[in-house]
């Protein structure tokens, strides 16, 4: 909607009638007014025109990202309310030729998730019309509810897996079968009508696949008429995380007279075991990053594969469609938390929130994994130092540590078994399913990461947070920036410079060491600051790389050799690292001061090796190494 808004903190909710705010004031939609920060219920107001050209049409609203109850009011009447937001509303009105309309906004009483935390500042959790409202004109008979599940054959067992790595296989099922595309919608007429759906599947982007039926639907004025289908597909060709296959997609268009809706989707299938994601039966790497709301769901996914990432969580929130649209075209798998963080997790609300979330983006083909619990507590909040004593303090505070896995895992079981799911993502000491690890920042050095795997091995089957903060603005208080501790920045360094390189080396440290030791899934702590000023993120809140950025986009390169410890003079192991489906050979070349040295060295699918040692000189204030993969000279570099 063009028209303009007002908003205004409710003072008194009413009985049966609209909300009173005292003071009405110019606000943008969608948005988070940042004069709402921190208030709460909000109410945003606009006044619009009949939708419709005729009065046989049918006036529709559709309420997108209304965080996170909403109360819809038209015209002096309650329409609805609903909620969660991440769920689109579509609502039949019935119109006047001025129309004034009013939605109240107001935080969940639970889930709040991220927003209810320090790691975002408070504005972004701003009760409002996040994504969008539209207002429009429909025809009498109507498409409503367009649902399309896709699903392939069997799961593959081991020996089939086997034989898809061998064979390079990509384009069918595992037990050779097909796929299919379930297909519901219901028919919404206030008309008598005997007429057809057209039902149509088309491949996005390449050949084959292609089918339409007509489905014929006679129902009387006021009816609605439910139909299911399942479209068949005897040569699938499936979608794939990048670097290791193509995006294949599928559009499902449905069409009843003037009225049409449809749905993309991507055939495949994910599970997971002891060495990380299976997708199509075959294992992948995924590495990349977490993902905090805010700015443009698009633009961080292009960051991301700029940084060679094939993963981003969206960390204790929902984000956007757009989001899931960019990642299932980009190839980049989705971790999806539930809006869960720290200890307090009704199950009856985590349920409908779960199967909400399932039944809104299940049919992405990105959407990897499903967490459920994010840092349920956290025994590192005050900083331990290096060393020894440091050592027994981490392993004392978490043995001291106990959390509650019951309501986590009673909400896991109630998620769709061809789903991966993660109960609790938390620090050492609280059990998790996936660690967060933070070596480096909020306890040890960085290159203690060994001991911390070693020490706990679990910690190191998947990460899902790791790294450390810095600075954006040499002028900000690290005191105000939201997600950065000022007592964890003062172990490093507090000016913009020598953070972001700190900052740099810790990430650059425990990425590749996860490498090395064969971790299936990780993501980096995180892809953009939630704020100016700095923060966790390896790029500003506006989307300007720090100088981590160039540093882990080498360290997650595909194929990439890495040294086995930070850089200092002596010898130090080089091993050589290989995230692809293919077997390698290639040689190894390392730089330090004066010094030069190659090895050849073969590597297998999906796995390490040792590629010698560099011998650097105590004049070395740097070490490179460059491997030839294929065409492409990749090199990756430290800073001594």
């Amino acid at each position: 909607m063009t028209e303009e808004w007002t908003g205004g903190i409710v003072t008194d909710r009413g009985d049966d009638g609209p909300p009173t705010v005292a003071e009405w004031e110019p606000v943008l939609v969608p948005g988070r007014p940042p004069s709402f920060a921190g208030a709460g219920p909000i109410a945003y107001r606009t006044r619009f025109p009949d939708p419709r050209d005729d009065e046989t049409e049918r006036a529709m609203l559709e309420l997108r990202g209304a965080y996170d109850r909403a109360e819809i009011w038209l015209n002096g009447t309650r329409l609805a309310t609903h909620e969660p937001h991440f769920v689109p509303a579509s609502l039949e009105f019935d119109p006047r030729p001025a129309n004034e309309l009013i939605v109240v906004c107001e935080r969940p009483e639970s889930f709040a998730g991220i927003y209810g935390t320090d790691a975002v500042p408070d504005r972004l959790g701003t009760p409002g019309i996040w994504w969008g409202l539209e207002v429009e004109s429909r025809p009498r008979t109507l498409l409503r509810q367009f649902e399309a599940r896709p699903r392939l054959g069997a799961a593959r067992d081991a020996s089939a897996s086997a034989e898809a790595a061998a064979t390079g296989v990509t384009n069918a099922t595992a037990d050779g079968g097909g796929a299919a595309i379930d297909i519901s919608f219901a028919v919404d007429t206030d008309v008598t009508i005997d007429d057809a759906v057209t039902l149509s599947l088309r491949p996005e982007g390449f050949r084959g696949g292609a089918s339409m039926e007509r489905i014929p639907i006679e129902s009387e004025a006021g009816e609605r008429t439910t139909v299911s289908r399942t479209l068949s597909i005897r040569e699938p060709s499936l979608w794939w995380p990048r670097g290791y296959g193509p995006q294949h997609r599928y559009t499902v268009r449905a069409k009843l007279g003037g009225d049409a809706v449809e749905r993309t989707v991507g055939l495949r299938h994910v599970e997971r075991d002891d060495d990380g994601l299976l997708v199509n039966g075959r294992h992948v790497r995924a590495r990349g990053f977490t993902r905090l709301p805010g700015g443009d769901p698009r633009e961080d996914v292009r960051r991301a594969v700029d940084a060679n990432a094939t993963l981003l969580r969206a960390r204790a929130h929902v984000p956007r469609q757009l989001f899931y649209e960019a990642c299932d075209e980009a190839g980049v798998l989705v971790w999806q938390d539930l809006p869960a963080s720290g200890a307090e997790l009704p199950v009856d609300r985590g349920t409908e929130l779960a199967s909400a979330l399932v039944e809104t983006h299940g049919h992405h083909p990105s959407l990897a994994m499903v967490g459920v619990q994010d840092q349920p507590t956290d025994p590192y909040e005050s900083p331990l130092g290096s060393g020894f004593l440091a050592k027994l303090a981490v392993r004392y505070r978490a043995w001291r540590t106990a959390v509650d896995h019951g309501s986590a895992t009673d909400i896991a079981a109630a998620l769709p078994d061809e789903l991966p799911v993660v109960p609790v993502t938390g620090p050492p000491g609280t059990d998790p399913d996936a660690a967060h690890l933070f070596p480096g920042w909020q306890y040890l050095e960085a290159a203690d990461i060994d001991w911390l795997c070693e020490t706990y091995p679990e910690l190191g089957e998947i990460v899902g947070g790791f790294g450390a903060g810095s600075l954006a603005d040499g002028d900000a208080d690290p005191t105000a920036v939201p997600g950065l501790e000022p007592a964890l920045l003062e172990r490093g360094a507090t000016d913009v410079e020598g953070s972001q390189r700190e900052q740099a080396r810790t990430l650059k440290t425990v990425a590749e060491a996860l490498r090395r030791r064969g971790c299936g899934v990780v993501a980096a702590s995180t892809l953009r600051d939630s704020a100016p000023g700095g923060g966790m993120g390896i790029h500003t809140v506006d989307g300007d790389p720090k100088r981590a950025a160039e540093a882990i986009a080498q360290s997650y390169e595909p194929v990439q050799a890495v040294l086995d410890r930070p850089p200092a003079p002596g010898t130090i192991g080089i091993t050589l690292c290989n995230d692809t489906h293919e077997a390698l050979e290639t040689i190894v070349g390392w730089r330090a001061g004066d010094r030069t040295d190659t090895e050849r060295v073969s590597v297998g699918p999906l796995e390490t090796t040792s590629a010698g040692s560099a011998r650097i000189p105590p004049e070395a204030d740097r070490v490179d190494l460059e491997i030839a993969v294929g065409n492409q000279t990749v090199r990756n570099g430290y800073r001594i």
